[in-house]
């Protein structure tokens, strides 16, 4: 019989679009595959949503068209990592990825399916680091944690660090961010239950940090 673990123990992991060229990468997949807790992948949209960025500019459309481009462009970079790194599998809803997590395997979440029907404002401030919060609410996750390529210690205001709406998208959840300092203690820390990076809270400070 298949053991399905419950919604609230897993641990939704954006993994930024800004490492599609860095060596961490392929050690920050290689930690979360360490973790004793089920993980849904949710990607950045790195080069692919950057060309959106650059397209627009020059072709004027609209950023609602903009907006489910940029899915695209975390959809292609989903099917990069699929590609390059075994143990993840590709899931469009909360219960596709359950399935996947009873396999042992990383669930890669495409946002498109869930997010098109969804009444999500479709513009630049919604990014991958706020569709990642919502895909934790909507399948029961209470765990946000963003992998960025800059430390949230060492940045100059938290906010910075994500997008306009994830302040209002993470309430209720235990966010956090990891960067390259936490690398090497990642997968040690995912194959002990936990989570590494710092806790934040974006509602009360651009730059608290929860203890």
């Amino acid at each position: 019989m298949t053991n399905i673990a419950a919604p609230n123990q897993v641990i939704v992991v954006k993994l930024g679009g800004s490492l599609w060229r860095s060596p961490d990468l392929g050690l920050w997949v290689a930690a979360l595959q360490k973790a004793s807790k089920p993980v849904t992948l949710v990607p950045g949209g790195g080069p692919f949503a950057d060309a959106v960025r650059s397209a627009q500019i020059v072709m004027g459309f609209s950023d609602a068209a903009g907006h489910k481009m940029a899915m695209l462009g975390m959809e292609q970079y989903a099917l990069a990592l699929l590609d390059g790194f075994t143990g993840l599998v590709c899931v469009t809803t909360p219960q596709e990825a359950g399935t996947v997590h009873a396999q042992g395997r990383i669930a890669l979440w495409r946002p498109s399916p869930m997010v098109n029907d969804s009444d999500i404002d479709q513009n630049w401030n919604v990014t991958s680091d706020s569709l990642a919060a919502w895909y934790a609410h909507q399948s029961g996750a209470r765990t946000l944690l963003l992998v960025k390529s800059v430390d949230a210690e060492t940045a100059p205001d938290l906010h910075g660090l994500v997008d306009a709406c994830l302040p209002s998208f993470s309430k209720g959840l235990d966010a956090y961010i990891a960067g390259p300092k936490t690398l090497a203690s990642a997968p040690e820390i995912f194959a002990r239950g936990g989570v590494p990076g710092v806790r934040v809270n974006f509602a009360l400070s651009p730059r608290k940090i929860a203890s």
